[in-house]
């Protein structure tokens, strides 16, 4: 596998060519700002996996990526978390916070390397994806009234004491009957995404999503605060490709 590394630091692309090589991979290339790696690009074949700090001297390598079709995969490497959505965005197979550890840079580049090769296509997402119809409202029942809640109007699904909740954009919460599970097939899943199995949050309530412990993420909504929502570590990089 050949690896190209973008730093403008030379001690910090000097330590992570160490730290790649000692994992067994070859570095083809150090580039060290985004007008060098324009002109780099374009005039050479693309590596199979790029590892880019964000934070360059002539702005961020965000640009790089944004003016050329690149087809390499990207790792992100940055000493802040504040660019992890929009690095997400650009469909990056991980995003690693400075000082980087060795562990998490081998299991970064060992899931780039299982990606690859996985070749088995997801059956029930496509059967899902082309279901004619999906659950366009739920129908609450709050006391001798029952509330009809458009599916515009949910914010996420959760699930608490063995039973499922839905709230609203408004920030209201209200019971369901049905199970997570049950109401996880009733949603398209271009919209809604199940992050954990207490979870089933929209993509439009998504206010913020931060670097968690342990290669998880946390995902802030804009009304729901009573529980951290965290990603879990198997579901991330299905979970980046759906906000992609």
């Amino acid at each position: 596998m050949e690896i190209l590394i973008i730093e403008d630091e030379k001690p910090a692309a000097r330590l992570l060519k160490r730290k790649v090589e000692q994992l067994g991979y070859a570095v083809t290339n150090i580039l060290t700002s985004i007008e060098d790696s324009l002109i780099w690009f374009s005039a050479n074949k693309h590596p199979e996996l790029i590892l880019a700090d964000i934070q360059l001297a002539d702005g961020l390598s965000f640009e790089i990526f944004e003016q050329l079709n690149i087809k390499s995969a990207v790792i992100f490497t940055t000493a802040y978390d504040e660019y992890a959505l929009r690095a997400f965005k650009l469909n990056s197979i991980d995003y690693l916070l400075k000082p980087i550890d060795e562990n998490e840079l081998k299991v970064a580049i060992e899931k780039f390397s299982a990606r690859k090769q996985q070749t088995t296509i997801d059956s029930d997402l496509i059967k899902r994806l082309f279901q004619k119809e999906y659950k366009n409202r739920f129908t609450i029942k709050a006391g001798n009234v029952f509330k009809i809640i458009d599916i515009n109007e949910i914010e996420c699904f959760y699930s608490a004491f063995k039973s499922s909740f839905l709230v609203t954009k408004e920030g209201r919460t209200f019971p369901l009957e049905e199970s997570l599970d049950s109401i996880e097939k009733e949603l398209n899943p271009l919209h809604f995404y199940r992050v954990n199995r207490q979870f089933i949050i929209t993509i439009q309530a998504i206010k913020e999503i931060s670097i968690y412990s342990n290669s998880r993420l946390k995902v802030l909504l804009n009304h729901y605060n009573e529980e951290d929502i965290i990603v879990s570590r198997e579901r991330v990089q299905d979970f980046k490709n759906w906000i992609s």
